[in-house]
């Protein structure tokens, strides 16, 4: 279905008309074009787009680490400026800090906002027991495998107590089968402990799997091609006639948009 445009104004998260262009000497390069979209509180929303379409532009100015060119983007009904500890981020490089064992990692950004010690261990221990790292609290990251990495970094972004959590193809550079089962354990983090999540990935797969709803982009300059609403019982079977039924029905959107 195409997608029309409207947003719902009382919803957690309003992107109204963004747009993102960059200047390089005398040449501007338009990245992101009218981007309008909204996501309910609690919702696992999608991002589905080709490599190189501006994805990561869109998380980097949802995070407030850029500016939009045009349009603004909300969230909560306060108009996104700059970084904020209700905004989690997890990359697909999960940058932890090589000194600090799982336990120093998760627990980080409370330290830094001051959490008093009590709080900051108990809420740290929940965190590392729902991404299913206990026994690993004093690990330090050379030591752990490339799914448990990213475990921890999606640990540290719920540690800090977020309402929204932003997930920038998180699994890009894991093998299939942790792939796999990462989709498992994010899907089952969230089913338990719900956030407002904007999810992003190129996998069509890995989308139909994890999303409420789907927004598929377009190449750049990007905007938004089309929108998927997807009424799958949770856990999802990949296997199952309706999953692949959508994968095949979106699969041919994603084609058109190339």
């Amino acid at each position: 279905m195409e997608h029309s445009g409207k947003i719902k104004k009382d919803a957690m998260i309003l992107c109204d008309h963004v747009s993102k262009s960059f200047v390089n000497g005398n040449e501007t390069a338009e990245v992101l074009k009218d981007i309008t979209l909204s996501v309910e509180e609690n919702e696992f929303v999608v991002i589905l787009g080709p490599g190189q379409c501006g994805k990561t532009t869109l998380v980097n100015i949802l995070a407030g680490l850029e500016r939009a060119s045009g349009g603004e983007v909300t969230v909560n009904g306060k108009k996104v400026t700059d970084p904020e500890p209700e905004r989690g981020v997890v990359y697909q490089k999960t940058a932890l800090f090589p000194w600090l064992t799982v336990e120093g990692n998760v627990g980080f950004g409370p330290k830094m906002a001051g959490v008093p010690k009590k709080e900051r261990k108990e809420r740290t221990k929940h965190y590392i027991e729902l991404v299913g790292l206990s026994g690993f609290e004093k690990s330090y990251p050379i030591k752990l495998s490339g799914g448990m990495r990213q475990r921890v970094g999606i640990a540290r972004a719920y540690c800090n107590n977020p309402s929204v959590l932003l997930m920038d193809e998180p699994f890009g550079h894991l093998d299939a089968q942790t792939r796999y089962l990462m989709q498992e354990e994010v899907e089952r983090i969230w089913s338990q402990d719900k956030r407002t999540v904007i999810f992003v990935t190129n996998n069509i797969e890995e989308a139909v799997y994890l999303a409420d709803r789907i927004v598929l982009l377009s190449n750049c300059p990007t905007t938004v091609r089309n929108e998927f609403k997807i009424d799958l019982q949770r856990p999802r079977d990949n296997m199952s006639s309706e999953f692949l039924r959508l994968r095949e029905e979106i699969g041919r959107h994603v084609e058109m948009t190339r």
